[in-house]
């Protein structure tokens, strides 16, 4: 991963009970509270570095490598744990580095995998930072403001809502950018809002192309279903972690302590948002997606609505909650606008 590193950012390698796992740190900062930073889908540890560089100097940055992404040892994910299996390797990382009382900070994808870890041991981590996370109840095939199953089969989530263009490209290591699907330009229409193009966009790509291809990593394996769009999720792989079959994180208002949760999003979303353009049931009901059956029968998920939802849950029972927005940004505000992400960041951590 040398070639994707940026000036001050070290990489190192760890061997816990459970796996090898690569980490990026910052130079010379081996003191000092510890902030665990966990990615999102088809990315890595990569798209921290601006965030991590930025940090003051009280803070030490350690940014992770989750199973089958970045440099850390390739294993199957059983999608049956939801994200178990992620949360569990990072706790081996936490208790190998001795890194105690660390905030925990979670993007997409690893909003969940914070935020299970926070469900298994409430005491350990001061607070919980998510940014632009998954739906409590994961991704696709749900309804309304608690999480219900549009159809008990959980059509249209796991494995085989991937694009089959997308995953090929991505098996393929296709650096161009040439069509809608390379990963190039997935990253630069959906990771970041257009026509904003990240200084590090190479590095960037590179750390997408880390990923793991096939039904034990990304995208999954999957069933047919007779629910429109006649696929369900499987029981392996990265997207049936999310199917909201296997993740369930709607428990937080029942943990005790409750640490601070701050949910930092781009105002301009498409990726984690009510009209998802990776949700197939909102691109069904564009006619994206042929065949759709209707609001009543496969309505889009309200992934922002979810989680604010489960959050008013968590205050109400008692735990501390805030929530800002970065205007004009995307998916990725840390990679989008650092600088005001950092603020927020350190903002939330100080109580502020």
């Amino acid at each position: 991963m040398t070639s994707m590193l940026m000036p001050g950012v070290t990489e190192h390698r760890h061997a816990t009970p459970r796996l090898t796992v690569n980490t990026l740190t910052v130079a010379g900062r081996d003191t000092g509270e510890p902030i665990v930073f966990v990615h999102g889908n088809v990315s890595s540890s990569v798209f921290w570095q601006p965030a991590m560089l930025r940090l003051p100097d009280r803070f030490r940055p350690v940014a992770v490598d989750l199973r089958g992404f970045g440099g850390t040892e390739t294993l199957p994910v059983d999608a049956t744990r939801g994200v178990r299996d992620y949360a569990d390797d990072v706790a081996g990382l936490l208790a190998t580095m001795g890194l105690d009382g660390a905030h925990l900070v979670g993007w997409s994808m690893g909003g969940a995998v914070v935020l299970q870890l926070l469900l298994d041991a409430p005491n350990r981590y001061p607070s919980v930072t998510l940014v632009n996370p998954v739906s409590p109840y994961g991704f696709g095939g749900t309804r309304g403001a608690d999480g219900a199953l549009a159809d008990p089969s959980a059509a249209g989530s796991g494995g085989g809502a991937a694009n089959p263009e997308f995953v090929a490209r991505l098996r393929d290591g296709d650096s161009g950018d040439d069509g809608a699907l390379s990963p190039r330009q997935v990253m630069l229409s959906s990771y970041v809002k257009p026509p904003f193009v990240p200084e590090h966009a190479d590095a960037y790509v590179e750390s997408m192309l880390t990923t793991a291809v096939g039904d034990d990593h990304y995208p999954g394996d999957a069933v047919a279903t007779d629910a429109w769009p006649g696929v369900g999720p499987g029981t392996r792989g990265v997207l049936n972690t999310m199917a909201p079959t296997h993740l369930r994180l709607d428990g937080l208002d029942a943990i005790d302590p409750k640490p601070p949760i701050h949910w930092i999003r781009g105002s301009d979303d498409v990726i984690v948002s009510d009209t998802s353009l990776f949700d197939l049931a909102y691109l069904g009901s564009i006619g994206a997606v042929p065949g759709w059956p209707g609001d009543d029968v496969a309505p889009p998920q309200p992934m922002v609505a979810q989680t604010r939802a489960v959050l008013d849950a968590y205050r109400a029972a008692g735990g501390a909650t805030s929530e800002t927005v970065l205007a004009g940004a995307a998916h990725s505000p840390h990679v989008e606008k650092p600088d005001e992400f950092v603020a927020a960041l350190v903002g939330g951590l100080d109580g502020r």
